[in-house]
């Protein structure tokens, strides 16, 4: 007897295995074929009670036989019945078993009374879904119990074994998905829940114990934790943020699932649950693109992108081409930048159908006669102007080169709009236009003040406008792919002062929010972004030291993995940015726009002024350009020491040079 138990028992652990070695096509062709059968065996049963005797089909009745897989199979599929594998079944799943039955049941009844059947009993119709809803139900309910008892046999041996442990934030349906989902996996084992209801503290929920956030580290270091999965899809950034900090401090990499539905329907797997990205970290959530007014000033028209290329323009780029405009031009003068986002656009506008022309053009926004060329050819309702050297210590080392692609860049855009009466130029700027301390805000300033003075020119029709905003995360050359690199690498991380605080968006806000301000320009306004708090850069890096699972080592910490150093201030840096150079901005329509009241120059006094820099620019004479720069931005506080490698060799070839008999006398 009790070897024919053990064969029993065998003999189902085995078909155990063999289903679950099923492709997911096999599955659902089990499955179909299982609710085929179950259809016609539910229509005999119906009839078998309704006669009150084992009935076999005659006559009519063979309508309904028909009648019930022809109706019943494709609703199933269309509600989504053969996605989800029966073992992972929940409530969800047997609400949605419910719907489909009904709407199924419906569409027999109607089926029954269109084809005028009356040696078949009204009652048929009733009983029969009734019937095939409490097979599909038992038939789903009585897998999941089966694979549950193979899952705990699995469990009990991932205890015992070496499987990783981890936590799950969030008792909620959620979560309890994400458990069914792990206690099927070989290599996982779920130590337990936490969850911010302190209802739930010390209760168990399918055999695992609920903890609060601040009761975890003992938990933690029990099971020797490496991974909190987050599974609640709709946490907003900011809870996110309020959990990462909560968790800096622990050696943990913190986790989130991009879907629930799609992990407990089988389209992605365990494997794909991303780390949280320090993008997500600001407690911002970005706004979507439609209002109407900036989708009737994209779609359909001929829009233009300088420096599409880099972070910030190419982002604008793909955010533009999904408003379908009819002509997309990416200007660049960096052909690889260029390609990579001129590809990444085609394949974009392939897959969505977007229909919209995409053109890349290799040209530098400073060559006047080019650029006027190209807005003449094809005549661009909008023009976005990123193009800019941005980056603070490199253009303090190149003074003359970092004026001149951003200043003669913006004026050869002006004056070329100006001439060819395009609608709207908007330039991307930076909060480091706001009393500058580099030369690189004090060219963007420049930029804005060259913009203010077209504007208000009589006979203008041109609207420009500018849109301040601080430092993006993740664009290139920014702190974090720096910290990315010098975490991967073993540290240390290198911050120039420990009191640096930046203004942070992600990419995508950024853009989305030019975007927006562009829209609403009528011309010469400075628009400032609504940049939240700004971020101490120590803590943007021991944010990131926590999401790779590490410890910062310190004095409190001495064997922490990753060592934070401090190197001093560049050149031209100081610790915090503005976005406002004078007070009271104004309000916009939109909640994170606002409209700066900023001084501006006449272009009868501006454009002299210009034309000496040129000279300035075109000698490299790094003293004539910054008092250019200080006369025309009288806030602007320049370096005192020589930053410029050019003027710092030429100053020193010059002393080395021995005295001439002339120079002498």
């Amino acid at each position: 007897m009790g070897m024919a138990i053990g064969a029993i028992t065998m003999d189902k652990t085995k078909i155990q295995k063999s289903i679950l070695s099923l492709s997911q096509g096999q599955k659902k062709a089990l499955a179909l074929l299982f609710d085929l059968t179950a259809s016609l065996c539910s229509v005999w049963l119906a009839f078998s009670f309704r006669y009150d005797s084992v009935r076999l089909p005659t006559g009519q009745e063979w309508v309904i036989y028909l009648l019930a897989p022809l109706l019943m199979l494709p609703i199933f599929i269309k509600k989504g019945l053969y996605r989800a594998i029966y073992r992972y079944h929940g409530l969800a799943a047997f609400i949605t078993i419910l719907k489909a039955v009904v709407i199924y049941a419906f569409f027999l009844i109607v089926a029954h009374l269109l084809l005028n059947t009356p040696d078949i009993p009204r009652s048929i119709v009733f009983l029969q879904p009734i019937i095939i809803l409490l097979i599909t139900l038992f038939s789903r309910g009585y897998i999941r119990y089966w694979f549950s008892l193979h899952n705990n046999k699995n469990n009990d041996k991932k205890n015992s074994s070496s499987s990783e442990q981890i936590l799950i934030y969030g008792a909620c349906l959620s979560g309890l998905q994400v458990q069914n989902v792990i206690s099927s996996l070989p290599n996982l084992n779920i130590a337990g829940f936490i969850d911010d209801d302190p209802s739930l503290y010390g209760r168990t929920i399918n055999g695992h114990m609920v903890y609060s956030p601040s009761d975890a580290l003992p938990v933690i270091q029990r099971h020797n934790i490496k991974n909190i999965l987050l599974a609640s899809p709709k946490i907003t950034r900011f809870r996110r943020l309020e959990i990462v900090e909560h968790f800096k401090n622990y050696p943990v990499n913190l986790r989130f699932l991009p879907n629930i539905q799609d992990l407990t329907e089988g389209k992605i797997t365990i494997t794909e649950i991303k780390k949280i990205d320090i993008e997500d970290l600001l407690g911002r959530d970005t706004t979507p693109l439609s209002d109407q007014l900036t989708i009737n000033s994209i779609t359909g028209k001929v829009i233009m992108v300088t420096g599409a290329g880099g972070s910030i323009g190419s982002e604008l780029s793909l955010q533009l081409l999904a408003l379908q405009p009819a002509k997309l031009l990416l200007v660049d003068n960096a052909e690889y930048n260029l390609f990579n986002i001129h590809n990444s656009l085609i394949e974009l506008n392939l897959k969505n159908d977007f229909g919209t022309l995409i053109v890349p053009l290799l040209a530098d926004v400073t060559n006047e006669a080019h650029i006027s060329n190209i807005i003449r050819i094809y005549q661009p309702s909008v023009i976005y102007h990123a193009a800019a050297y941005k980056h603070v210590p490199m253009v303090e080392y190149n003074i003359s080169q970092g004026v001149r692609n951003n200043v003669l860049g913006t004026l050869s855009l002006a004056k070329a709009v100006r001439q060819h009466r395009t609608p709207a130029l908007i330039l991307v700027s930076t909060d480091k236009a706001v009393r500058p301390t580099n030369v690189m805000g004090a060219s963007k300033r420049l930029c804005e003040l060259i913009l203010q003075a077209f504007s208000a020119e009589s006979g203008n029709t041109t609207s420009l406008s500018m849109v301040r905003f601080g430092n993006v995360l993740g664009s290139s050359g920014s702190v974090v792919p720096l910290f990315r690199t010098q975490i991967s690498q073993g540290g240390p991380i290198t911050i120039t002062h420990k009191e640096i605080t930046r203004y942070f968006m992600t990419i995508p806000e950024a853009a989305q929010l030019v975007i927006h301000a562009g829209s609403m320009g009528r011309g010469g306004e400075v628009y400032l972004l609504d940049m939240g708090d700004p971020v101490k850069i120590i803590d943007l890096a021991h944010r990131m030291v926590t999401l790779s699972g590490l410890l910062v080592r310190d004095h409190q910490t001495p064997h922490g993995d990753i060592e934070i150093k401090v190197t001093g201030l560049r050149p031209g840096e100081k610790l915090y940015e503005e976005l406002l150079i004078g007070n009271n901005p104004s309000p916009t329509a939109h909640p994170r726009i606002f409209k700066a009241n900023d001084h501006f120059i006449p272009w009868p006094i501006l454009e002299p002024e210009l034309n000496n820099l040129m000279q300035y620019i075109k000698t490299d004479n790094i003293t004539g350009i910054k008092q250019i720069l200080k006369k025309l931005i009288p806030e602007y506080q320049p370096s005192i020491a020589t930053t410029d490698h050019l003027q710092r060799e030429a100053e020193s070839t010059t002393k080395k040079l021995p005295i001439t008999p002339q120079q002498k006398n």
